[in-house]
């Protein structure tokens, strides 16, 4: 049975259609890739899912909740964690106030996020704003992780960042399907990451969903056709 599961998802803004068919489905522990080029809908269908944006037509279901019609805050009391494009912390918090203010119930707390990132724990009583972009990054992934959820939404969680912080949050996302367990749906345009870390891609072209399968199957003519300059 899938946690996440979407069929058939529309969605506009205003007038303007971004998904016209988005299907995907998520089981438990599992990792997904969400691929395309820019501007395929990508974003739309994690603010689809997140409430951000509500379908016109088509099913989202969590854990066999309607997600179509929740407002964003009660989607993520059901167990969703966004670590949103751009990061968007709390600039003038600091970081420990940032992950105490996303704080929920449940295994993940400040020391479980440290040891995963241990730059926040060094960094705990800096504000947000004073971060380097990657630190910036590890402070929202723990954010999210502070929430405690079933499901983590990474989109573009390694976008701008220099090669050696992105190694560590492709291996810290690495830990987190091997230790933690956690499902995870992960945005990223990184081949050669993803295919160590995701069990299942679909791709999307021009808001509809064009292929789902596994990692392994994806070939370079697909690559090519979907995922190329």
């Amino acid at each position: 049975m899938s946690l996440l599961s979407l069929n058939k998802v529309e969605a506009s803004y205003g007038p303007s259609q971004a998904l016209f068919g988005v299907s995907l489905d998520l089981a438990e522990g599992e990792v997904v890739a969400l691929m395309g080029r820019n501007g395929m809908g990508k974003t739309t269908t994690i603010k689809s899912i997140c409430g951000m944006v509500h379908p016109s037509a088509g099913d989202v279901r969590f854990d066999g909740h309607d997600l179509r019609q929740l407002p964003s805050h009660k989607i993520a009391r059901l167990g969703i964690g966004l670590v949103p494009e751009g990061r968007r912390c709390f600039g003038p918090l600091t970081v420990e106030e940032n992950l105490t203010a996303a704080a929920r119930p449940g295994p993940w707390d400040f020391e479980r996020v440290a040891g995963l990132f241990p730059r926040l724990k060094e960094r705990r009583d800096q504000t947000a704003s004073s971060l380097s972009g990657g630190e910036q990054q590890m402070l929202a992934i723990g954010r999210a992780l502070m929430t405690n959820p079933r499901l983590l939404i990474l989109d573009e969680a390694t976008e701008g960042l220099a090669p050696v912080v992105r190694q560590e949050i492709w291996a810290a996302i690495a830990q987190l399907k091997r230790e933690a367990g956690l499902s995870i749906l992960v945005v990223d345009k990184t081949l050669k990451e993803l295919a160590q870390i995701a069990d299942h891609a679909v791709i999307l072209n021009r808001g509809q969903s064009v292929w789902t399968g596994r990692m392994e199957d994806l070939t370079p003519d697909l690559t090519d056709q979907y995922l190329g300059v």
